[in-house]
C-alpha cells in the first residue's frame, strides 16, 4: 500500500490519512492526531529541521543498533484502533516491533519502505463501509499479532 492522501481537519483534533493499493484500488482511511499527521506531511516533504524529532530519532537509532526498517505490517483492527508493526532486520534476525500505525508510516514514507496492510482488515473495512476510528473506542482490544509471516505475501496487500 502507499500514503496516497492526508487530510487535515483545521476545527479537529482528529487527521485522516488513506493508504491505497500500489496495483489496485482499495483504500484504508486511519485516523490520527494533529502531530502524527503534521510528523508524516514534513518527512514526505523531506523538510529541514534543526535537531531530530522523534521519528528521525528512532530512524537514526535503528541505523545505529545495526538494524534496517525492511517493511511495516498493519495487521490488526480492535474496536476501531489499528495496530501495526515496525518489520527491522539485523543481520539474520528479524525483529519486530508493535508500533501505532501513525509512527510506524511516518517511519516508512521517510525510510521509504513498503506498507502492508492485512487482507483481513481490508475486508473488515469494505464490509463496514466506513471509516474506524471516528468514533472513540472505549474498550481495549487486545492486537492479533499471530500470523506475521514475511514470507507468505497472500495475505497482505
Amino acid at each position: 500500500m502507499t500514503l496516497t492522501r492526508i487530510l487535515i481537519g483545521e476545527m479537529s483534533d482528529a487527521q485522516l490519512i488513506e493508504l491505497t493499493e500500489i496495483d489496485g484500488t482499495r483504500r484504508i482511511p486511519i485516523v490520527v492526531g494533529v502531530a502524527e499527521v503534521f510528523a508524516i506531511e514534513r518527512r514526505i516533504k523531506q523538510m529541514e529541521i534543526p535537531r531530530p524529532m522523534t521519528h528521525e530519532l528512532l530512524s537514526a537509532t535503528i541505523v545505529a543498533l545495526g538494524a534496517t526498517l525492511e517493511r511495516i505490517v498493519i495487521h490488526d483492527l480492535a474496536e476501531g484502533t489499528f495496530y501495526a508493526m515496525l518489520c527491522l532486520q539485523r543481520g539474520d534476525e528479524e525483529i519486530q516491533v508493535d508500533a501505532r500505525p501513525s509512527d510506524a508510516i511516518a517511519l516508512a514514507v521517510g525510510s521509504d519502505v513498503p506498507i502492508y496492510v492485512s487482507e483481513a482488515i481490508i475486508d473488515e473495512i469494505e464490509r463496514e463501509g466506513g471509516m474506524p476510528g471516528f468514533d472513540p473506542p472505549f474498550g481495549g482490544g487486545e492486537p492479533d499479532t499471530d500470523g506475521i509471516d514475511s514470507d507468505d505475501d497472500s495475505e497482505w496487500a
